[in-house]
């Protein structure tokens, strides 16, 4: 099931820039928390800002973060903004593709990883499939996704309605989100 929500294009365009014709921005949420996770983080940027179809737009700051799901070590958590001529499903085979190479072997539900890719936005569209959900269903939830985000478009619109910078206070403790902290620049 596909449809549409409304101005996230609008909102990442008239921060990022235009887009060139046939493209649409990408959200993707990136995570490590095993083996060389800065390098992973890296490798994984550098393969989707090569790909052919893919530019890359901005890229936030890296956060290191308390899991979530069994234990398990602390993860590096960033977000990079794409600008993208890849229709969704095969953005997502990209994303997939590039977390194989970096070692990504699927398991435990929330359990630890060399890297994982999330496609948390599509431009303004809704996508309901059992192998992607488009805005992530859990987006408002993680601060370790609303910190790198709130960071690069604090006010993007999210499907509450909140901008992502008021979704991060609303999960936040005085001095910003519990278990979250600045860590590194990728680029």
């Amino acid at each position: 099931m596909r449809g549409r929500q409304s101005r996230v294009r609008g909102h990442l365009e008239g921060r990022f820039g235009p887009l060139l014709p046939g493209e649409e921005p990408a959200v993707v949420g990136m995570g490590s928390n095993l083996g060389d996770r800065m390098g992973l983080l890296a490798a994984g940027l550098e393969g989707m800002a090569r790909a052919e179809g893919v530019r890359l737009l901005s890229v936030s700051r890296v956060y290191e973060t308390e899991p979530v799901g069994p234990p398990q070590p602390h993860y590096l958590n960033a977000v990079a903004i794409l600008a993208t001529t890849l229709p969704p499903m095969a953005l997502l085979r990209l994303l997939q593709d590039l977390e194989a190479r970096a070692g990504r072997r699927r398991g435990i539900r929330w359990g630890p990883r060399t890297l994982d890719l999330d496609l948390l936005f599509y431009g303004d569209e809704v996508i309901s499939l059992p192998e992607l959900e488009v805005p992530h269903p859990r987006v408002e939830e993680r601060a370790f996704v609303l910190a790198p985000l709130a960071e690069l478009a604090p006010k993007m619109p999210l499907p509450s309605g909140r901008t992502a910078r008021e979704a991060l206070e609303a999960l936040g403790v005085a001095g910003g989100p519990s278990g979250v902290r600045p860590y590194a620049s990728l680029l």
